[in-house]
Formats: structure tokens, sequence, C-alpha cells
């Protein structure tokens, strides 16, 4: 996968793995982990799939409507790519906190729903649930941010209180950011992810 890897100052930070939403790169969140943690290692990474020119990390149907198959697809993908990167790179596998916003949000989730190991953590910007009716992996000990949008017209509220529910039910530990705005990060959201991230790791 075509990415970007920052080795750390302090190798027992975690790695951030950072994952954009439709249409970015994989340079396009980069400039938030100087302000999250500047000692962490960052592998960022762009989404394999296009959609008419813009990248994503799986297809949909519509709006809001994900390709199932290519969602489990996609996410089997990437978790395979942080085995060879951690291998590449020599950082802890096992240290890996996920940032992502829209569609990476959603990649992140995905890798919560279908691997125990796969992260130690994520920050989710505007997420929506990746799957629904299936059982997911025990979740304890991961730590979840959600920040989400009373006023996102792509991200209704019930996703982000669902997905909370979810991960919750699975053992994370998740804590639920709302602000009164769209389908956008705001300062006052990363602020406060900042100093979740700052508390957990």
């Amino acid at each position: 996968m075509n990415h970007v890897y920052q080795a750390g100052t302090v190798p027992s930070r975690p790695t951030l793995l950072m994952l954009h939403g439709t249409g970015g790169t994989e340079k396009d969140l980069i400039p938030l982990t100087k302000k999250i943690d500047p000692e962490a290692s960052v592998l960022s990474v762009r989404g394999n799939v296009s959609e008419n020119g813009m990248s994503r990390f799986f297809k949909r149907i519509s709006e809001g409507v994900f390709d199932e198959e290519d969602l489990i697809f996609r996410t089997k993908e990437l978790y395979e790519f942080l085995d060879q990167a951690a291998e590449q790179y020599h950082f802890e596998r096992d240290k890996i906190v996920a940032i992502g916003y829209s569609n990476g949000a959603n990649i992140a989730a995905s890798l919560l729903f279908h691997y125990k190991d796969a992260l130690k953590g994520a920050i989710l910007y505007h997420p929506m649930v990746p799957r629904r009716g299936i059982d997911l992996p025990d979740l304890t000990s991961k730590q979840v941010f959600i920040g989400a949008g009373k006023n996102d017209p792509l991200c209704p509220p019930e996703e982000s209180t669902e997905l909370f529910s979810l991960l919750k039910a699975a053992g994370a530990s998740v804590e639920l950011h709302w602000e009164n705005s769209g389908h956008y990060l705001t300062g006052e959201e990363f602020g406060a992810s900042r100093s979740w991230y700052e508390t957990n790791f």
C-alpha cells in the first residue's frame, strides 16, 4: 500500500496509523501527528480503492452504504500490511494507535470489529458502524475515542451512539465526544482527542 513512514524519537511510544478520508492521500493527516505525539512513529497509508479518481479504503454502493464484501477484503489487506510494515520498519506491532477521519475512521473501526490484535487503540473522527450482525472480538484493554457532530449530514448521530455501544459491549474503553458541527474536524474536537490520547497513552 502507498504510505509514508516516519520513525519516532522515542521507540517506546506508539506508532500512529494515519487513515485519510475520501479523496485524501497519505500526506493529509501527518501534520496532526506532531500535535498529538511528537515523539511517536508515524505510518500514514493511502487507500487502494479509487472512486471517480478519489482514494478510499474500501468500495461503497452509495453514500453511507458500504460494499461489505470489499470492506472485509480491504480490512484484511490493511491488517496484513500492518504486519509487514512492523517487520520492515522495526516498530512494535502491538502498539499501533489508528487515527482516522471519515472513510479512514471506518476502516479503523473495521479493524477493531474483525481482529482482536489489530490495534492498541483508535481515534475515530466521524465514523460509521462498519458492519452489523457480527460478533466482535474481545476488545478489553482497547482504548477508543469517537469524535462526532450532532449536525453531521453524512454520519447521523445514531451511527456514533451505536458504534459506541457495540465497542463498549465488546469490552473496549470508549469516549464519545460531541460537537454541534457537521462532517468536519473542529479545533475543539481535535483538542479533546489530544487530551484523551495524552491520558491513555
